[in-house]
């Protein structure tokens, strides 16, 4: 964060402390309007020529850019996936809570592994009843994967919208 005299360009595109547009004026203008209102002088970026800067408190800057930084790292983050087990033979009452769970779990922004425990010749079964909770969360989430059947399960993720 570059501030007040560590500045060196001759004119800056200067931001008021309400956030209101003061255009271009020279470094020692917008250092004595610091002086005057009490604030710091803030350089938001070196990559454009004038730099944009702002009359702002110290504290401030440093409040927005760690919420940035914060913000930026929240979304680098990967998605948590959330595993909702299921069995072919579902009864709808069972069917109804596991579909609000789904739909609860994509809301809050994770996604969701189904996953259908499948015995015997129970895999058309299973993946017709995947198949319509896919159809039942059309609204909340979006299949990153296929129908996946292996052995004893078949799957699929959903992502948030």
């Amino acid at each position: 964060m570059i501030v007040n005299e560590q500045i060196k360009a001759s004119e800056v595109l200067l931001t008021g402390i309400n956030g209101e547009s003061l255009g271009v004026v020279t470094r020692e203008e917008a250092l004595a309007l610091a002086k005057q209102h009490e604030v710091d002088l803030v350089c938001t970026s070196l990559m454009s020529s004038p730099p944009p800067c702002s009359l702002i408190s110290r504290n401030a800057a440093k409040q927005q850019a760690s919420a940035a930084k914060r913000e930026e790292r929240k979304k680098d983050q990967p998605l948590k996936a959330k595993e909702i087990r299921l069995t072919p033979h579902i009864e709808d009452h069972d069917y109804d809570t596991k579909l609000r769970q789904c739909e609860k779990l994509l809301a809050s922004g994770n996604a969701v592994d189904l996953v259908v425990k499948v015995q015997g010749k129970e895999g058309p079964k299973a993946k017709e009843l995947l198949e319509q909770l896919l159809k039942d969360l059309a609204g909340s989430g979006r299949k990153e994967t296929g129908i996946q059947q292996s052995g004893k399960q078949a799957a699929v993720r959903v992502l948030p919208l």
